[in-house]
């Protein structure tokens, strides 16, 4: 899926000032952005990585990171926080979802650096995605995570998700699911096969 710039959606850009102080540019991702991101990967923890991704990699592979910077802003959504340190951008956190190919849902996925969590940062970036997702009709948003993943699961239900079982059966991951809108007939969704929030990546 290849991305499609003069779609870039400007208005979602904004600067968010955190509970600590510090304060981020939000935007959505541009295609220039894979040194970014997998510098983000990179500076996770173990852990961390493993709960965004459900493997056990250290970075990501050069087709992966096509598939979250090229994006078409339809199909796609994909927002990154940054900072920026001694002059240099530094991402921090990013947020995205993937419309499901029935059209009645998207697949999100959010991860935060280590030491920027705690902070509101990921509560902020959820509400984003929800407004984005809203706004763009789409009916609902949905997530797999890991059951051992408190934080995700505390946050996704404040913020009016529910938790219910996999739809695989697993008891090791579970889905958070909320309604956003009712599905719009009129909608022109372009329903053609894409990948999902998380897809599996190879170990690195």
């Amino acid at each position: 899926m290849g991305y499609h710039l003069e779609h870039y959606p400007t208005r979602w850009i904004d600067v968010w000032t955190l509970d600590d102080g510090r304060r981020v540019t939000v935007r959505p991702v541009l295609p220039q952005d894979a040194a970014l991101e997998q510098a983000l990967v990179r500076g996770l923890s173990a852990e961390a990585r493993y709960q965004r991704f459900f493997a056990p990699i250290r970075e990501l592979p050069a087709d992966w990171l096509a598939r979250l910077t090229q994006i078409d802003y339809r199909q796609q959504q994909a927002f990154i926080a940054e900072t920026f340190v001694a002059g240099q951008p530094q991402a921090v956190a990013e947020a995205r979802y993937v419309v499901d190919d029935d059209g009645q849902g998207g697949d999100f996925a959010l991860m935060v650096a280590d030491d920027w969590r705690q902070h509101g940062l990921g509560r902020r970036l959820l509400h984003l995605l929800i407004d984005s997702a809203g706004a763009s009709g789409l009916p609902a948003l949905h997530g797999d995570v890991l059951a051992t993943n408190r934080g995700m699961l505390t946050l996704a239900q404040h913020l009016g998700f529910r938790v219910t079982r996999h739809p695989d059966g697993g008891a090791q991951v579970l889905r958070v699911q909320r309604r956003l809108v009712e599905a719009d007939a009129s909608a022109a969704w372009a329903i053609a096969p894409g990948p999902s929030a998380r897809p599996a990546v190879a170990a690195t």
